[in-house]
């Protein structure tokens, strides 16, 4: 227990020596300026009209620079880039935390807290093992795309990526399939919507107990009505407070199964292996005092619109180490498993829904 609170407490270790490299300084310039780029590409009418956010914009503009003129300059911005990678965008998970509030969750009532478990845990698992035994992939891809896919979209995928210690490629890879059946289904499920029987109400559980991305949720749960988006956003966001439990339970995992290698290694050894991911646990207090409202709504704005930056930050830095040929070499399957999970969401959803409904 003690070696899991020291893990928790070492990210807030300031490394002063760091700080004062002339790379950490022009690598957070780098990153801070492509992130702006990002952010005003993503207000254009027709980023908007396609609901891309400033976090996919952020990615694929820092793979582009990371794929041309990154390499010249990378020597001298390396520290940077790698600190808005890790510690930036951990600081932006726990800040999401400010989005959320218990009231919200409350709002759905046990038939959505238990969709939303039901579905997350079913995506998960099918994540797994069509990864391992359909498609041969490693572990970390399985898992970035599973995460994703199961809870949050991108923001599952850069939150999962530090507990399993995932290659930055990987990482895109999972990001890219997020963006491609979220934006499918943000489209298919407002088309559908008449044939499914649904209420708005029930509707809005559905869309958002299944969809990627919180803004693709929104857009979903828009093109019916205002009612029905109500209702999904609250949904979604309680898929998205799970995010907290899902990481320390896979950090957990990560560290038994690691400890099983070692058939020599003490108990006690076994035990100093299982971290907690403190920025999970802070997401969670964050959500908690948010739900206090004693913070002001001005404030709290503030707090959402500076998350979205920093977690912009980390997708450049993130696409900055990037490498396109790494991309390519996953091929197709990584779309294949996504796409598989998506028909699991939407077909399985359903079903899901339906019959959580008639019970409850």
């Amino acid at each position: 227990m003690f070696s899991a609170i020291k893990s928790m407490s070492q990210p807030f270790v300031c490394n002063t020596k760091q700080y004062r490299d002339s790379r950490w300084w022009l690598g957070m310039l780098l990153v801070i300026f492509l992130a702006g780029i990002s952010v005003a590409l993503s207000k254009l009418q027709v980023m908007q009209n396609a609901q891309f956010s400033s976090l996919t914009v952020g990615i694929v503009l820092g793979i582009i620079v990371g794929n041309s003129v990154f390499s010249r300059i990378a020597t001298h911005t390396d520290v940077g880039v790698d600190y808005a990678k890790s510690i930036l965008l951990k600081a932006g998970v726990v800040l999401f935390g400010f989005r959320i509030t218990f009231t919200q969750v409350a709002g759905v009532g046990w038939q959505g807290l238990l969709t939303d478990i039901v579905i997350l845990v079913g995506t998960f698992l099918l994540a797994i093992q069509l990864g391992k035994r359909v498609f041969k992939f490693d572990e970390q891809t399985t898992i970035l795309i599973g995460a994703g896919s199961s809870i949050c979209g991108a923001a599952a995928v850069m939150a999962t990526e530090p507990v399993i210690k995932a290659q930055a490629h990987k990482v895109s890879v999972a990001v890219a399939t997020v963006v491609v059946f979220g934006t499918l289904s943000m489209f298919a499920y407002p088309a559908m919507f008449e044939y499914m029987g649904l209420s708005e109400h029930a509707y809005g559980i559905f869309v958002g107990s299944t969809i990627h991305e919180v803004a693709q949720v929104v857009a979903a749960g828009t093109a019916v009505s205002a009612n029905a988006a109500d209702t999904a956003v609250i949904e979604k966001m309680l898929r998205v407070m799970m995010l907290a439990p899902f990481l320390v339970g896979l950090s957990f995992w990560q560290s038994k199964k690691h400890a099983k290698v070692d058939n020599n290694a003490s108990l006690s050894e076994h035990k100093t292996d299982i971290t907690i991911p403190w920025f999970a646990v802070l997401f969670i207090v964050a959500s908690g005092f948010h739900s206090l409202s004693i913070v002001p709504q001005a404030a709290t704005s503030a707090t959402v619109w500076f998350d979205n930056i920093l977690l912009t930050v980390a997708m450049v830095a993130l696409g900055l180490r990037t490498h396109v040929s790494a991309i390519r070499q996953a091929g197709i399957k990584p779309l294949l498993l996504a796409c598989c999970l998506f028909l699991f969401l939407s077909l399985g959803g359903y079903v899901i829904n339906l019959t959580i409904m008639r019970l409850f």
